[in-house]
């Protein structure tokens, strides 16, 4: 069996800890480097065939990533090692958006070393068509579409709706189920978290947080493109106006 490729959660977490270096590589030697490799191996969606393969993932291969995002940085002046794509689009994030990009990897931890993310099964459209997310990492994608369709949370976020006299409506379209389905569409509304979990963090999710939308406008607000995974509802509507339409 092959090496499997770095996943973006691994790359967001060795990237994360590059940065907190000031962008410079660390040894295998160094701690850092030996706890970042035993939360690698300990992440949920690692196979055990993965786990057997003798190097994967260790205390070395750690180390040689953080010399890719650290000799790949713009500002680096001698001569870069050789990355893959994944690696600049990462290094890329970081150092666009290096606040909200470490505390994705802080979140991502959190919720590693607490054991919820291994407690929570795989979920639909967590992955684009091709089988990627965005930079922000496949677990934390799982996470909030786990959160997401906690039908506790929907039903008090429908119930609040309606009782302000405010249609059931998509919040970026207006499309309503009741007027498009008649009886079958009564009370229906999928939700949305309005800040991304990896911007949030795992505070407890308030019915403010949430957004009403319908499936075809939650599904662009979650679609992997450009390296992003995750859009508001204000995000979707400027790309909507963007392209020029204004309704389905």
């Amino acid at each position: 069996m092959k090496t499997p490729a770095w996943t973006e959660d691994e790359l967001l977490l060795a990237g994360a800890l590059v940065v907190k270096n000031g962008w410079r590589e660390l040894r295998t030697g160094d701690l850092e480097v030996q706890d970042l490799s035993e939360l690698l191996r300990s992440l949920p969606f690692q196979s055990p065939e993965a786990l057997a393969l003798q190097g994967f993932r260790s205390p070395d291969s750690v180390s040689r990533k953080t010399s890719d995002f650290a000799t790949n940085h713009p500002a680096y002046q001698g001569k870069p090692t050789r990355c893959g794509e994944p690696t600049r689009r990462m290094i890329a994030a970081l150092n666009e958006r290096e606040a909200e990009m470490l505390h994705a990897a802080q979140t991502l931890r959190k919720g590693i070393d607490s054991g919820e993310l291994h407690l929570i099964p795989p979920q639909p459209d967590e992955t684009d068509d091709s089988g990627t997310t965005g930079v922000e990492g496949l677990l934390l994608t799982r996470w909030a579409l786990f959160r997401e369709r906690d039908p506790k949370l929907r039903k008090l976020k429908i119930q609040k709706v309606q009782s302000s006299g405010l249609p059931l409506q998509c919040e970026v379209c207006a499309f309503n189920f009741a007027d498009a389905y008649g009886p079958l569409g009564e009370d229906y509304i999928e939700v949305h978290h309005i800040t991304p979990l990896h911007i949030s963090g795992t505070r407890e999710t308030k019915l403010d947080d949430l957004a009403c939308l319908c499936a075809n406008c939650h599904r662009m607000c979650h679609r992997s493109h450009l390296g992003e995974s995750w859009r508001t509802p204000d995000a979707l509507r400027d790309e909507i106006r963007k392209s020029g339409q204004g309704a389905h």
